[in-house]
């Protein structure tokens, strides 16, 4: 996934939230391609929204 495709599932989050969240170690795992571009895999985006609804409860 790209990062607009994963920022429009997440409802509106700014790239700048994502990036944050990535310096503080909270985004979901991420790649890059050896164009400097980040890349998510979906499954690890799902994963990472499963971790985050069981911290809730």
């Amino acid at each position: 996934m790209t990062v607009p495709q994963v920022l429009a599932e997440l409802g509106g989050v700014s790239r700048r939230t994502f990036y944050r969240w990535r310096e503080l170690g909270e985004g979901p795992a991420a790649f890059k391609l050896p164009n400097g571009e980040l890349r998510i895999w979906r499954s690890d985006f799902t994963a990472w929204l499963r971790n985050l609804e069981g911290a809730k409860t």
